[in-house]
């Protein structure tokens, strides 16, 4: 019997070696994405969440987040950027059962001379909640923490799209013939 908790973490020591000897990372635990650029502004205003966080991550990683879009290498601009909610579903009364929450976010980057680095793209994000009239502060909040909750997803799908901008390569000066 004295065995047997023994074996149980031998068997989780082995695994737990197996696995960090394979490179198994989980996402998002090696830091923050390379991004081909040392330097960015971005254009949210001041008091938006999504701009907060974004630039806290951005922090987190090895980008420098600048006050000025001519002191950057790129420049995010923010299109435009919607919560919607739409209804779903009704039960038999007629009474909403279930709403669709939608969060969209219009965005492009560009380079410090005007060039455009990403053309405009559009990230929608979409999640259900059921509605109960009895329930509805408690459904008020699940929608606010439903909306946080896509906020950070956001923030990642944005890391990740900048992390995958190909830079052009800077043409070499090539001397004329004679």
């Amino acid at each position: 019997m004295a065995t047997r908790p023994l074996v149980r973490i031998a068997g989780t020591c082995a695994l737990a070696l197996a696995l960090a000897s394979c490179g198994f990372q989980l996402r998002g635990s090696q830091g923050s994405a390379e991004l081909p650029f040392s330097s960015i502004y971005v254009g949210f205003p001041e008091t938006s969440p999504l701009g907060a966080e974004l630039k806290r991550n951005l922090r987190g990683g090895k980008a420098v987040v600048v006050d000025e879009a001519t002191q950057a290498d790129a420049v995010l601009d923010v299109l435009s950027e919607s919560r919607n909610k739409q209804i779903l579903s009704l039960n038999s009364a007629g009474r909403v059962r279930e709403y669709l929450l939608l969060y969209t976010l219009v965005f492009r980057v560009r380079d410090n001379k005007g060039g455009e680095i990403m053309p405009a793209t559009e990230i929608t994000l979409r999640r259900n909640i059921s509605f109960n009239e009895s329930e509805t502060l408690a459904k008020e909040s699940e929608e606010a923490l439903l909306y946080r909750d896509m906020q950070g997803d956001l923030v990642q799908q944005i890391l990740r799209r900048l992390a995958a901008i190909k830079r052009a390569p800077v043409p070499l000066a090539v001397p004329p013939r004679a």
